[in-house]
């Protein structure tokens, strides 16, 4: 055996940190992304701006790179995608890697105000390539607390951006009539997991999500937010859901833990069978898993309906606390149903429920059991 060091080629470079950035028309992301490509702490950033995008970034024009790609001052280059993301996603590797643009650190994929971001994500993870080379951030979306109620009665897909949200950036809140304090409350119920800022703050803790502005794992479990699906699921037993806005009614998030190592092909098969049965419903999944054959280095898993990003091993436990968490916030899909799933494929016995007795009784019923 030599003691050869690998030649630099065949070394994989770091993932580049990903951030999808959506929000409703006129929620003020334009005003955001402006205010935070000034921040020096992203420069280096390329921020991708899809062909709906009414983003003026006039203030902060250098000069054009080539057709739809503009350096801006702050080392940051913008681009428009009216064709496909995959080519443009591809095409800046290429000249990144070739040295003909400056190794950007992160980028910003700006959604159309309706879009829904999984299509953005699904495409990201089904390449072979790009799945290696960009490291999914997380979803920061932006709400207006002028317009944001309203939007949330009239449109599914504006609550389904708020459901899918790793942060949640409440915009306009000097304008809104309480502050905007009734939104927050309705945020917080429709997504306990994501994290509520105001747009002024630092741009790091606005993008950063599971990975820091630097690629490094940041608060895993910030970004998990379990806790705080904890909290408002046993906050609402017993007092009949009556401060949940009728409108989100259908949208429910809580999450499954466990404190033995999973399997883990039980829990593969558990996400499988959950994402190919229920996928549509499955808004989002984040969690922190100790996988039995590798208990120390916790896997990290995040997805959005059905699709799941390829999940990263961290080195280490963020604290103390080794059980396996995950949070998953549904629409129109029972928990109760899932964590039953979750419970078989453990392979835990069910006291509590009625069907679950005679499943005790009758070993052979519960799947694999």
């Amino acid at each position: 055996m030599s003691d050869l060091p690998t030649p630099e080629i065949i070394r994989r470079p770091e993932p580049i940190p990903l951030t999808v950035l959506t929000g409703f028309l006129g929620a003020g992301k334009t005003t955001l992304l402006n205010r935070m490509l000034r921040d020096p702490a992203l420069s280096d950033t390329v921020v991708i701006v899809n062909e709906f995008g009414e983003i003026g970034l006039d203030h902060l024009l250098i000069e054009t790179v080539d057709e739809g790609m503009i350096l801006l001052g702050a080392g940051c280059l913008c681009c428009t995608v009216r064709g496909d993301l995959i080519a443009t996603l591809e095409d800046l590797l290429r000249k990144r890697d070739n040295g003909r643009i400056t190794p950007f650190r992160r980028v910003v994929i700006e959604t159309t105000g309706l879009a829904d971001p999984a299509p953005i994500l699904h495409a990201l993870i089904y390449h072979p390539y790009l799945v290696m080379r960009y490291r999914l951030q997380g979803v920061v979306t932006v709400v207006d607390a002028v317009n944001g109620a309203s939007t949330l009665d009239s449109h599914p897909e504006a609550q389904r951006q708020a459901a899918v949200a790793d942060r949640i950036v409440l915009a306009k809140q000097d304008l809104a009539e309480d502050g905007g304090e009734g939104l927050r409350a309705r945020l917080h119920a429709l997504n306990p997991s994501a994290s509520i800022h105001a747009p002024d703050g630092p741009a790091s803790d606005l993008l950063g999500g599971l990975f820091g502005i630097e690629g490094k794992s940041a608060d895993v479990r910030a970004w998990l937010g379990a806790e705080a699906v904890d909290a408002h699921h046993h906050h609402h037993h017993g007092h009949h859901h009556h401060d949940v806005n009728r409108h989100d009614a259908a949208i429910r998030a809580f999450s499954l833990t466990s404190d033995v190592p999973v399997p883990r092909a039980a829990f593969e098969m558990f996400l499988d069978l959950l994402r190919s049965a229920h996928g549509p419903k499955l808004l989002r999944l984040k969690g922190l898993v100790a996988l039995a054959d590798e208990p120390d280095r916790p896997l990290v898993v995040h997805g959005v309906q059905h699709v799941i990003h390829m999940p990263v091993h961290l080195d280490a436990w963020p604290d103390d606390d080794h059980s396996s968490r995950l949070v998953l916030i549904v629409r129109d899909l029972d928990p109760a149903f899932v964590t039953r799933l979750w419970d078989a494929f453990l392979g835990r016995p069910r006291i509590d429920t009625p069907d679950a007795a005679a499943l005790t009784a009758n070993p052979l019923a519960i799947p694999g059991g």
